[in-house]
């Protein structure tokens, strides 16, 4: 029996160890986590609504992506409840499976980020924050008709509209920079894992909108285009 499963699980268990404690520590140092400081600045400060560049990108040089867009608010510069609505769409052919697979469906996610910097007035942001995530989605999977090598008999795969679903949690680390008036850019890094599921017949679905490609746990990352207001 290989122990390579159990190797995989202790390395995505560290990692996702690591990564809190990083963001503990560096949250630690500003002293309370979640005490306002004190100042003239009111609690309410706005909100931001952003898109992601880099999902529709990665589509159009592959077989899946995602189109995304965020609302952020802002609590006295500090915290930011955020929703993250998006759409995840593959059209995958295995070369060597001849295995055809298909999905296109909503995702979306909720969650808070917190300012990092020590002057959380500043036009600039490092943040961390986590997010809890779900989706929903039909897969349609496909084989052409080969001969069975032992029966010598055609034999061909389908499955069509097969229900599916995921709850996955991320950790997200990003920096937002201002570039002009109310126009900021950023990009963030996201640790994803995945909570539970429900996988088709067929076993495992080869693309998740929003999560990405198959597997426990995988590293993200955002582009975004931000407009504060």
């Amino acid at each position: 029996m290989t122990p390579r499963p159990n190797i995989s699980i202790f390395i995505s268990r560290l990692a996702f160890s690591l990564l809190l404690c990083l963001a503990a520590t560096t949250i630690s140092a500003q002293g309370k986590l979640f005490a306002l400081q004190k100042d003239s600045i009111p609690l309410f400060r706005g909100f931001s609504v952003s898109v992601d560049i880099a999902g529709p990108i990665v589509k159009s040089l592959g077989d899946y992506g995602e189109y995304e867009a965020a609302l952020r608010l802002n609590l006295h510069d500090q915290y930011f409840p955020v929703f993250e609505l998006g759409y995840g769409e593959a059209d995958h052919n295995d070369e060597i499976t001849q295995l055809a697979y298909s999905t296109q469906a909503p995702y979306f996610r909720l969650g808070c980020d917190i300012n990092l910097l020590k002057n959380k007035h500043s036009p600039n942001r490092i943040y961390g924050g986590l997010r809890y995530a779900f989706t929903s989605y039909k897969v349609d999977m496909s084989r052409p008709s080969v001969n069975d090598p032992v029966l010598g008999t055609p034999s061909a795969f389908s499955i069509e509209g097969e229900s599916c679903n995921q709850h996955w949690a991320e950790v997200v680390i990003g920096i937002d920079a201002k570039i002009t008036g109310p126009l900021h850019l950023g990009w963030n890094i996201r640790y994803k894992r995945r909570l539970s599921h429900k996988d088709c017949s067929a076993g495992n679905t080869w693309y998740i909108p929003g999560y990405g490609k198959y597997g426990d746990t995988r590293i993200g990352a955002n582009f975004n285009v931000i407009i504060d207001i």
